[in-house]
């Protein structure tokens, strides 16, 4: 297992496996597992393809790993990444572990690469998934170099780990694309958005004093120390509201069903708090990296209880 603490060598493989992030990877298969299962849901498992799950999925991954680059490089040259300041996480970049040059060049390759996997979904979805995949990519420089400083962060990742993912794989996926446009997927994808967005929460809450020396105004240093515990807490616990659109869309809304979805998602909500609860007792400091760690935990076990629940109802 390649760790931090390993000798890491410039630009080796070990480095950019350390500069993908692989733990972060939770958040964007999530959203499109999500999608996947009202896929199948809707389509009654008879329209369901196959090949456009899985590009959709790749996509995402690659997309993630695209916008780790993009982050460590640009927060390298903008000075964000102070190695005595840090808490989070290395950076390849800041680190020496991958120079400058070769960071662009990857960052410009994986930009290409989830082009190319994204492009043979226009045979599946038409031809506006040109325009999906390109406002993809184009926000994923957009939101480290431009709005991350705004505090609209948490805006886009509502809507590019949510809303698009969740209703767009269930809409490449469906012959009939319709389906997926419907009042429930477009709502698990704002209730999938608002799960994955702890993420950045506890990761802009350990860094809300480096942010605010640095003029990164985030969401969490506009409302400060004591909202952004009660927004974490919140924002995961906005979980159930799945359970309650599964409950009331499905063909039974009997106590039996509710029971079983309580139950399902029991596991996340009891972790969820626990997690927040430990986040607000830390407070500060490089152990908030353990919360990180935790919360896309959380994260992932919330996604296969979501996936599911809706297969099953």
């Amino acid at each position: 297992m390649i760790t931090e603490n390993n000798n890491i060598t410039t630009n080796s493989l070990a480095a950019w496996i350390l500069a993908a992030r692989p733990k972060t990877l939770t958040g964007a298969m999530v959203p499109v597992m999500i999608g996947t299962a009202w896929a199948w849901r809707l389509g009654g498992g008879e329209d369901f393809r196959v090949l456009p799950a899985v590009l959709c999925f790749l996509f995402a991954f690659l997309m993630q790993i695209d916008s780790n680059f993009i982050n460590d490089y640009f927060d390298c040259i903008k000075g964000n990444d102070n190695r005595t300041t840090r808490l989070g996480p290395k950076r390849a970049c800041s680190e020496g572990w991958i120079t400058l040059p070769a960071m662009r060049l990857g960052l410009v390759i994986t930009s290409v690469m989830a082009c190319l996997v994204g492009l043979p979904l226009i045979f599946f979805g038409g031809w506006e998934m040109i325009v999906v995949g390109g406002v993809c990519v184009l926000f994923a420089f957009l939101y480290t170099t431009y709005f991350s400083y705004l505090g609209l962060g948490d805006v886009l990742v509502l809507v590019f780990f949510g809303i698009i993912p969740v209703v767009f794989t269930t809409y490449v996926i469906l012959p009939n694309h319709s389906q997926a446009l419907c009042l429930q997927v477009i709502m698990s994808g704002v209730i999938c958005g608002c799960v994955i967005d702890t993420l950045l929460v506890v990761n802009n809450y350990r860094d809300r004093e480096n942010d605010k020396r640095d003029g990164k105004i985030t969401l969490i240093v506009r409302i400060g120390e004591g909202r952004a515990e009660r927004l974490y807490l919140a924002l995961g616990l906005v979980a159930y509201l799945q359970l309650l659109l599964l409950l009331f869309s499905g063909e039974s809304g009997s106590l039996l069903t509710f029971l079983f979805l309580f139950i399902l998602f029991l596991p996340y909500s009891v972790l969820h708090y626990k997690t927040a609860m430990r986040m607000k007792k830390i407070k500060r400091g490089k152990e908030l990296n353990t919360i990180l760690a935790q919360t896309a935990r959380n994260m992932l076990l919330y996604g296969i209880a979501t996936a599911i629940a809706i297969v099953s109802m």
